[in-house]
């Protein structure tokens, strides 16, 4: 009897969460399962993304989801993934698949917004694959910046160093 491996399921990353006001766009590259099975961004426990948010925006981060969305948006803040699919087994960005990877539709993303100036990069892989897939086909002079992923597989920084870095990062945009 041959064992045989199973087939890696096609994700598809969720639409964007944006106003046509958004002047900052944080990417990230593919949500885990657990944000995939709740259809939010950001929705394991463990992810510090919305403690963060709500540290610097000033709101509670466990305010309803519907909620949590509308103080970003109000706040200039647009949220989305880089990747709009790809093949991976579990939730960690190093075991998506590379060559399966389709990029989302940034031509058109930034015709609809197009008040986004700033695109910070939510982790080292939002980044990498953003500069590879999308970067080349745009023609725009938006400024750009990694922070430290927010993920619970990214713990070799402190939560108050994650926000620290976040906090610097978007609160020179969030006072104009």
């Amino acid at each position: 009897m041959a064992c045989t491996k199973a087939v890696d399921k096609v994700l598809t990353s969720f639409a964007p969460v944006a106003h046509i006001s958004s002047q900052i766009l944080i990417l990230g590259s593919m949500p885990g399962v657990q944000s995939l099975g709740a259809g939010q961004y950001y929705a394991h426990r463990q992810n510090a993304f919305w403690e963060i948010m709500g540290a610097i925006i000033g709101f509670n981060p466990t305010m309803p989801y519907a909620e949590r969305e509308q103080k970003l948006t109000s706040a200039g803040i647009a949220l989305w993934d880089v990747v709009q699919s790809c093949e991976r087994e579990g939730s960690l960005d190093a075991a998506i698949k590379l060559n399966t990877i389709k990029p989302n539709d940034f031509l058109s993303f930034y015709i609809q917004y197009p008040n986004i100036k700033w695109v910070y990069f939510n982790g080292a892989m939002a980044e990498r694959c953003y500069k590879t897939l999308v970067m080349p086909a745009l023609k725009n002079s938006l400024i750009y910046a990694r922070l430290p992923s927010t993920s619970p597989a990214h713990a070799t920084l402190t939560f108050q160093t994650k926000v620290n870095a976040w906090r610097m990062a978007l609160e020179k945009q969030l006072d104009k």
